[in-house]
């Protein structure tokens, strides 16, 4: 196959997916937007508060209902740690319920996958959740997440107001408005702002009834499409170009065949250490898996792979610089402890019961005409959330700033092209130049070395008694 023959498959693959989850995403972060706009993190917080098995189911009930972008979990996560939430519910229970065990997900992979996998996700979620529970309540020490947290509120001066990410860098909002808050981006001060309209009422049946509460939920929603439009999109792509041009030979040898548990488990760990390379979130993560079960990675790595989203390089320099080296290390080590657990222990009991698909079969898509029918009903809910949510004003404004940020990416995208070219013709050139140099030398040198031979052959068959030789000097000659 052509390189352009790849190329076009690579497209179809990208335009493929995008297709067929377009309403999943739709659904999932509205309904996720509207959980987050009428349910109070003041009251997650009370209740949030022991370390018990009570709140961690809790916590897990709680952040299953909330967003799903990895950087906005993280970030809530810290926030309710902040204002009293345990570490149980709010870092192990809270954080990895609302990346692994959300709808959208569920959804995302239902369509591209199949019912096997949700299903996998979610049981695996619920034993990575208890693996962390265990970890934070039996082997770290409390007063480690006493320092944390201290920390914590010692350092949130910088802390987005909407979503409880780092907002200290050059891209933060400031606005009068709010003059004791800031936010990372103006997704996150719109959303604030409608939640803001909302406080007002007191209980959740009014809230839900009124406009400026749906107007809140809009927000809330366009603000995780913000945050995480571009993992999503960045997954789509690299799904694509890796399915169409790295070649079955290379994944057939990096996945073990072999069917024991020791090459469950070998596979459940390199599930989790490509999930940690790619720098995704757990949604943008959905469409490399679908490439990495088509090409042999087993069922429990493919579930793996989805859970190590919490342990991208970013993400744990945050735990870093939220609690300090210590717990981080505690953290990201239960994280990778917890997949791999959740991972394997999925995948025997699923091979026992027979619930695991044939390597490599999909069967998750729905058919053209319902996937064209839910494209058509969701698309116009997402528009006229964006336009509730910045209205028309704030529309313009928003694509003439898109376009400019891609026309940024372009010429970057083409100078880097051109440097590249341009230095492989530099090194080509040299390349060139250095092998005509050593092709020179060599013939120099060759000849020396045969003239020096001829002169030592002459030399010894005039030295006397040398006519014994003269056959072999004669033979010599005649080879040179």
């Amino acid at each position: 196959m052509s390189i352009g023959d790849q190329t076009v498959r690579a497209a179809e693959l990208i335009v493929g997916m995008t297709w067929e989850t377009w309403w999943a995403l739709v659904l999932g972060f509205t309904l996720s937007g509207a959980v987050e706009a009428f349910v109070s993190e003041e009251r997650m917080t009370e209740i949030l508060g022991d370390d018990g098995w009570r709140e961690a189911a809790l916590g897990t009930a709680f952040g299953a209902a909330a967003s799903s972008c990895s950087y906005s979990a993280v970030g809530t996560a810290r926030t309710l740690f902040k204002k009293g939430a345990s570490g149980v519910a709010a870092l192990a229970a809270f954080m990895f319920a609302s990346t692994d065990l959300v709808f959208e997900l569920g959804l995302v992979i239902w369509v591209l996958l199949g019912w096997q996998f949700v299903l996998g996700e979610y049981v695996g979620g619920l034993v990575a959740v208890a693996v962390m529970v265990a970890a934070f309540r039996y082997v770290v020490p409390q007063s480690w997440f006493e320092d944390a947290r201290e920390r914590v509120r010692a350092h949130d001066d910088d802390e987005c107001a909407a979503c409880g990410m780092d907002a200290g860098d050059d891209d933060a909002v400031y606005v009068d408005a709010f003059p004791d808050a800031v936010f990372c981006c103006e997704g996150c001060l719109t959303a604030y702002e409608a939640r803001t309209d909302v406080a007002g009422d007191s209980s959740l049946g009014e809230r839900v009834l009124s406009r400026a509460g749906w107007k809140s939920a809009a927000s809330a929603t366009t603000k995780d499409w913000e945050m995480l439009w571009d993992d999503i999109a960045v997954g789509f792509v690299v799904a694509g170009l890796v399915g169409a041009f790295v070649p079955t030979a290379w994944w057939t040898a990096l996945f073990s065949a072999d069917g024991s548990f020791e090459a469950v488990v070998v596979n459940v760990v390199l599930g989790v250490v490509i999930g940690v390379l790619t720098f995704m979130c757990s949604v943008g993560n959905v469409p490399f898996a679908l490439v990495l079960w088509t090409n042999g990675l087993p069922f429990g790595g493919i579930l793996a792979f989805i859970y190590g989203d919490l342990l991208i390089p970013p993400l744990v320099n945050l735990y870093r610089k939220y609690y300090g080296w210590r717990l981080a290390a505690a953290l990201s080590l239960s994280l990778f402890l917890s997949a791999v657990v959740a991972g394997a222990v999925v995948h025997v009991v699923f091979d026992g019961i027979g619930l695991i698909p044939p390597q490599g079969t999909v069967d998750g898509t729905l058919s053209g005409e319902y996937t064209t029918v839910l494209n058509l009903a969701l698309t116009p809910v997402f528009l006229a959330q964006v336009y509730v949510t910045f209205g028309r004003d704030g529309i313009e404004r928003r694509l003439v700033t898109g376009a400019a940020k891609f026309l940024r990416l372009a010429e970057w995208i083409v100078g880097t092209v051109a440097v590249l070219g341009t230095a492989v013709g530099v090194v080509a050139n040299v390349l060139d130049a250095l092998g005509e140099m050593l092709y020179d030398v060599g013939g120099r040198s060759r000849e020396t070395v045969r003239r020096a031979r001829l002169r030592a052959i002459r030399r010894w068959r005039s030295r006397p008694n040398a006519e014994a030789t003269d056959e072999t000097a004669g033979t010599a000659e005649g080879d040179e």
